[in-house]
């Protein structure tokens, strides 16, 4: 690769810098990140690898689990979970769940 290709690569990190919509997205996905591991204790440890950190859209933070079952589990424990988080700081108003299909 010639030196005037490399000088036009960009870490995430810079990218993001340089683009206030793309720092936006960043900052979000980190939060998510933290709210997920702030109520990892909370849910059952079998479901834990079945559930990932989603989008955060203006208060209301997305779960995405990888079937209807961990779907109905971790519906029964949404009221744990937004309470904790909202004792903890967190500018949440309501939890979804959605299930991931995976591609065949």
């Amino acid at each position: 690769m010639s030196s005037v290709f490399r000088s036009n690569i960009f870490s995430l990190e810079q990218a993001a810098g340089a683009a206030p919509h793309l720092a936006l997205l960043t900052e979000r996905i980190r939060i998510s990140q933290n709210y997920l591991s702030e109520i990892q204790h909370l849910i059952p440890a079998p479901l834990r690898r079945h559930i990932k950190a989603g989008p955060l859209d203006e208060g209301t933070w997305c779960l995405l689990v990888s079937n209807a079952a961990v779907s109905t589990k971790v519906r029964q424990l949404l009221p744990v979970l937004l309470r904790l988080l909202t004792q903890n700081g967190a500018q949440v108003t309501a939890i979804r769940i959605k299930v991931q299909v995976k591609p065949p």
